[in-house]
């Protein structure tokens, strides 16, 4: 007897997984990817080999992608790891994935150095930025004004304005929703 492939494993488990949830018998969803219910039944249960073609009508049966039956599991896409910049006196950690929805990533992010005009830049992107302080007090400078956020406040603001962060009186911790150009100047750029 030879060992099954993991991946086979897990996408015959998704396949099972997908059409249970939604409901459906073995002959509801072979008949939706025009195939026989005992050749689906033999897929699920690891009897037949999955060809290109099956997985192609299956996923689009269940109303998924080729790319979610067959991505691999591991620990990357459950545990999210911070990113530290340590010059900068912050700690990210991205929520939602690669992009969220509609190209806005959303980010816890930890300051804990203070901001000083003149001496930190000041970003300026298209776009605009939301966040709300989780602990502590945020300094924001924004333009000309030095703006203080405290635990329990929210702020939203055009970031075509020149913009810096960060703590007052200690660490500052924010719940933030980016946009592409605000992931890329907030959490990547050195």
């Amino acid at each position: 007897m030879t060992q099954e492939d993991p991946v086979d494993v897990l996408v015959r488990q998704r396949i099972r997984g997908m059409r249970v949830a939604l409901g459906w018998s073995l002959d509801e969803l072979a008949g939706r990817c025009y195939m026989s219910p005992s050749t689906l039944s033999r897929i699920e249960t690891g009897h037949r080999r999955i060809g290109l073609d099956q997985l192609t009508s299956l996923a689009r049966a269940l109303g998924t992608t080729l790319d979610q039956l067959v991505e691999p599991v591991g620990d990357e896409d459950v545990v999210i790891k911070p990113r530290h910049d340590e010059a900068r006196g912050r700690t990210s950690w991205t929520l939602s994935g690669a992009s969220g929805p509609h190209g806005f990533t959303v980010a816890r992010i930890r300051f804990t150095k203070p901001v000083r005009r003149g001496v930190d830049e000041m970003k300026v992107h298209p776009g605009r930025d939301w966040f709300t302080v989780l602990s502590g007090t945020l300094v924001l400078l924004l333009g000309e004004r030095t703006i203080r956020v405290q635990a329990g406040e929210a702020a939203e603001f055009s970031t075509m304005i020149p913009h810096a962060f960060g703590s007052h009186d200690g660490p500052a911790e924010v719940l933030a929703i980016l946009d592409h150009d605000g992931r890329r100047t907030h959490l990547l750029s050195p």
